[in-house]
């Protein structure tokens, strides 16, 4: 009888888990708006596409992304980490001057809804003043690290002025360090007409030359070749690359 009912509890427990991480896929989802209107893509009958990047600045990996672009004529979106931005303000500033836009992605990548409304608004002034220091602009995007939202969340970027950015195709899981043409198959897979895409160029801003890391850990490289595929296969298919703040003035006409 003990068995049997350990077996029963194991089994609801089981059902438990699987039913808790359902609901929070289905919350935590790019595309869920349960909690504040975000950004999740662009207008669905034009043949435009919103390249974008988390985590950077991360030398030389964001470098190697900035000369893609500019010999691909294209620009893209990065979303900042603030401790980074401080150690290589020469990146962000010369993401600005590519015309590439710049987006805040808090101080240290923390998952915000750990964090309380004066938490929040500091990881983000904070993130500001270093991007207006490197760059000489006030980002008005930002996007979660994780994607992890709540009411207070998207509230408090609401209030700071900030439009909370997601993405519509789904991550291609770069951090786990795949080949350049299977990060690129995976995003090709499911881009279409408005479509906004997340890639990283660092992980977490986590400072691998300034704390003498481990070199796998920052290593974005194959990123950078996925980046010229991924824009090479768009371009043939017609679509033109836009910025974040450019697909918002778009969904506004």
């Amino acid at each position: 009888m003990r068995r049997l009912w350990l077996a029963r509890a194991g089994i609801a427990l089981a059902l438990a888990c699987v039913a808790c991480y359902a609901i929070y896929e289905v919350v935590e989802s790019p595309a869920n708006q349960l909690f504040g209107k975000t950004l999740v893509s662009g207008p669905n009958n034009r043949r435009v596409i919103a390249l974008t990047y988390d985590d950077g600045p991360n030398p030389p990996y964001t470098n190697q992304v900035l000369a893609v672009l500019r010999a691909e004529r294209v620009h893209a979106t990065f979303f900042v980490v603030g401790r980074a931005v401080a150690a290589y303000p020469q990146v962000v500033r010369q993401e600005h001057i590519d015309g590439d836009a710049i987006g805040n992605h808090t101080w240290s990548h923390e998952h915000l809804v750990l964090d309380d409304a004066k938490s929040l608004r500091t990881t983000l002034e904070r993130t500001d003043r270093a991007i207006y220091a490197a760059a000489g602009v006030h980002p008005r995007i930002m996007r979660p690290p994780f994607g992890g939202r709540d009411w207070l969340v998207i509230g408090e970027a609401r209030a700071l002025g900030y439009t909370p950015v997601m993405w519509s195709v789904p991550l291609p899981k770069d951090w786990e360090y795949p080949p350049a043409r299977v990060i690129a198959a995976r995003v090709l897979r499911y881009a279409n007409d408005g479509a906004i895409i997340d890639l990283h160029d660092g992980n977490e801003g986590i400072l691998c030359r300034k704390r003498h890391l481990s070199p796998r850990v920052c290593d974005r490289s194959a990123d950078v070749m996925a980046t010229k595929l991924i824009v090479d296969a768009l371009k043939a298919r017609g679509y033109r690359f836009v910025t974040i703040p450019e697909l918002l003035d778009l969904n506004a006409k």
